[in-house]
């Protein structure tokens, strides 16, 4: 009896599980599916799912959901970190988890996950632009609208358009024809659904943003960047040519006496219709004070603006365009800031009289100074250098060597007076010799 009601219930426990299972939504790899409603917080994944990415909501601040394997084994956001097969993502309100090669079978999900809460999947995220216009002027703002699909569907889940930001860059083609070349990426705009600024409805999926060209014209290639805190997807439009301003300005300073200057506004028919052009600015002159203009449509190609003359200084002009292009599109242009200078007038300076000196007597002229004779110049240098070898001998000989300056020399000098009285006495008794004989000679012997 024991065996036949243990038998009975495991019986009931088996169909109870099969019946609940059938009720289950299988998550498959060919589906187009990308929200399902989850029974309990539980869903299936078939066997061929090779790669999911999941997306729970629930309440705020509560803490991230708890995954339950079909083997009852479980995945944590902490555990998580060491998988090389999960990528996990846990904010205040939401959870992505990104999961290659899911267990097939039925999963589960613990947490506080909001009761309307659907499972989206996001298997393919794109962004849909419009096409930019073909004609663009720098300085317009121009406005541009998108919009997201998973698996090719638009997204319908508000909570999941919060935690989206869409980015768009213009990059440089580095083209050499235009005046872009080289220049670094520029960041235009962030598409928002939150019912703000050019963006008409919050919610209703449509993504909105205003591009404001205040940079270099050239070529330019927009690229349009979706991103989630675990998926990133880029978009390429075709390259766009922004073209300058389609006016320019001539300035015709105020002539002596006149009270005004004029600035010339010509326009580039080829660019926009000029009998649509609307021009709306400020001047700002030198002295401080400003004065707004509006010049109403007319069928011109040039246009004059009067400026007050307030002398010398800076005058400076801000201009916005309202009109349209030759395709006939509507555009506004914020110009750049115009500068306009006078150089300050160089005052003249009346000439003064010559003063009256007083009569002076004038000095006698003093006799030319004698010209340097070459030949002294050159004796008294040999005689200088002789004087100051002389001088060098002496300090060498008495200070240094310490000998007697003529000691020597007085020695060789009575040598040689000795010697002379030597020489002088022998030769005077060679005389006296030579008399005694004379005188022996001549005298007889008796």
């Amino acid at each position: 009896m024991k065996k036949w009601l243990l038998g009975f219930f495991s019986l009931f426990l088996i169909s109870n599980s099969f019946a609940q299972q059938t009720e289950l939504d299988v998550i498959q790899r060919n589906s187009e599916q990308n929200e399902l409603k989850i029974f309990d917080n539980r869903f299936r994944i078939d066997y061929q799912v090779d790669e999911i990415t999941l997306l729970f909501f629930r309440q705020k601040g509560t803490p991230a959901v708890i995954l339950v394997r079909p083997d009852g084994s479980k995945i944590y956001a902490t555990t998580s970190l060491g998988d090389m097969n999960i990528e996990w993502f846990d904010d205040e309100t939401y959870d992505i988890i990104k999961i290659k090669k899911p267990m097939p079978g039925p999963w589960q999900a613990i947490g506080k996950i909001l009761p309307d809460s659907k499972l989206m999947i996001l298997s393919d995220i794109e962004l849909h632009v419009d096409p930019l216009p073909p004609l663009l002027f720098k300085g317009e703002t121009i406005k541009v609208t998108g919009r997201l699909t998973n698996g090719g569907k638009p997204i319908e889940e508000g909570l999941f358009r919060d935690l989206v930001t869409l980015n768009v860059d213009f990059v440089s083609t580095n083209n050499k024809d235009y005046l872009n070349f080289g220049a670094k990426p520029v960041p235009i705009a962030e598409l928002l659904d939150d019912g703000k600024g050019y963006d008409e409805r919050p919610g209703d999926g449509v993504f909105t943003g205003e591009f404001a060209l205040n940079f270099a014209s050239g070529e330019w290639q927009p690229e349009y960047e979706v991103r989630t805190p675990i998926l990133r997807r880029s978009l390429v439009k075709d390259p766009i040519i922004i073209e300058n301003t389609p006016i320019t300005f001539e300035f015709s300073e105020a002539g002596e006496g006149e009270e005004h200057h004029q600035l010339t506004l010509n326009v580039n028919t080829e660019k926009v219709q000029p009998e649509s052009l609307i021009y709306q600015g400020t001047i700002f002159y030198p002295n401080g004070e400003t004065q707004a203009f509006n010049l109403e449509a007319q069928d011109k190609a040039v246009r004059e603006l009067t400026l007050i003359n307030y002398d010398w200084g800076v005058y400076e002009v801000e201009l916005t365009l309202f009109g349209s292009n030759v395709n006939g599109r509507e555009f506004v242009a914020k110009i750049d800031k115009q500068e306009f200078e006078i150089d300050k007038p160089i005052e003249a300076v009346p000439e003064q009289p010559a003063p009256i000196l007083p009569e002076i007597n004038q000095e006698p002229e003093l006799p030319p100074e004698p010209e340097l004779d070459v030949e002294q110049i050159i004796i008294w240098a040999v005689v200088g250098n002789v004087l100051i070898i002389l001088i060098g001998f002496i300090v060498i000989r008495v200070f240094i060597q310490k000998k007697p300056l003529l000691g020597g020399l007085m020695s060789k000098l009575k040598k040689n007076k000795k010697g002379q009285e030597e020489q002088k006495v022998a030769g005077s008794e060679q005389k006296s010799d030579s008399s005694d004989e004379i005188l022996n000679l001549s005298l007889p012997d008796e």
